[in-house]
């Protein structure tokens, strides 16, 4: 074992610290046997700079598939190109209202401990993708959102502003790989707020100039449908909400909505989580409750692992690589 790794099994032996040993090692075991993952990503993973790792696993091939929130696809890249303009405050439960104002007077948009800033991030991402956003809408053609970044990595017009190593950066890591990329409920981000704003300006006419959540369960099914006849599928995902919830609905939608019976179940669940069960949370539901709606099998390994995701999974992903 590599060091990380190594002091993991060794000082990892009970509760959830137990469960991240388990998951990990079952992780492991499922690429081993010929499987393949899908991992998800809910929260804010792209801020906390979850690339350092994920981006190793994906270009190890030891992430087949990503499904992730409009705000993890383009924080990636804003963190990419503006990462020097970053402005973290450590301090931020002790901020008053009044600071909060002096930060968005400042053009910092703030997550828990680090301000995204608009000018160097958003803006500089804008005016890139606005151009392809255009340039389809004119021609009549149509791109998923993540097309459309992978259109403007490949074509270099944002190298120059690199602040952070390229291996670094996950999307990047996925672009390289062709990675294939689900992003439900992507208008809920902060290009998504941007392209509306374009469409109701008139620079964009046509609203399907990016393609939408049910496309995007359409070329999922397709995904699955054609890997599952010859790999067991893994689901590993981080947080909850609609990253995680929408793509492991497919399964059952192929089985009882179109009828395919022979389709495999998820072959591996695990879950990073800090819901909590007895709210009715649908993120913070057992593994076990899937077993009642199609998603998981009773012999699918399953982890549960109630804990923090920045800490978490970086140190699943070290054992995965044998770090």
């Amino acid at each position: 074992m590599g060091k990380i790794s190594e002091f993991i099994h060794h000082h990892y032996r009970h509760f959830n610290a137990a469960a991240l040993v388990d998951a990990a090692d079952a992780y492991v075991r499922h690429l081993d046997q010929g499987g393949r993952m899908l991992v998800t990503l809910a929260g804010a993973m792209s801020t906390a700079e979850l690339g350092l790792s994920l981006a190793g696993m994906i270009r190890r091939d030891k992430v087949h598939a990503i499904c992730c929130t409009g705000a993890n696809l383009e924080e990636d890249i804003f963190n990419l190109v503006a990462h020097e303009h970053y402005v973290r405050i450590p301090h931020y439960r002790q901020l008053s209202a009044e600071d909060e104002e002096a930060l968005l007077a400042r053009h910092l948009n703030r997550v828990t401990d680090t301000c995204i800033p608009e000018e160097e991030a958003i803006r500089r991402l804008e005016k890139a993708v606005l151009e392809e956003w255009v340039a389809a809408d004119r021609a009549g053609e149509a791109y998923f959102p993540h097309e459309f970044f992978y259109r403007i990595l490949r074509s270099g017009k944002l190298r120059q502003y690199y602040q952070i190593d390229p291996k670094d950066s996950w999307l990047l890591a996925a672009c390289e790989k062709n990675l294939p990329i689900i992003v439900p409920g992507w208008e809920d981000s902060t290009l998504g707020n941007i392209f509306a704003s374009h469409v109701i300006g008139g620079e964009i006419r046509r609203v399907h100039t990016v393609r939408t959540g049910i496309e995007y369960m359409v070329e999922l099914a397709r995904w699955y449908q054609a890997t599952c006849r010859q790999h067991s599928i893994g689901f590993f995902q981080i947080g909850g909400g609609i990253a995680g919830d929408f793509p492991i609905c497919v399964v059952p939608m192929l089985e009882q909505d179109l009828q395919i019976h022979d389709i495999p179940r998820w072959g591996y669940f695990c879950q990073i989580s800090d819901s909590t069960t007895s709210y009715g949370s649908y993120s913070g539901a057992v593994p076990n409750e899937k077993i009642t709606w199609g998603k998981l099998a009773a012999a699918t390994p399953k982890f549960i692992i109630e804990s923090d995701a920045t800490i978490v999974a970086p140190l699943i992903f070290a054992c995965v690589l044998d770090q």
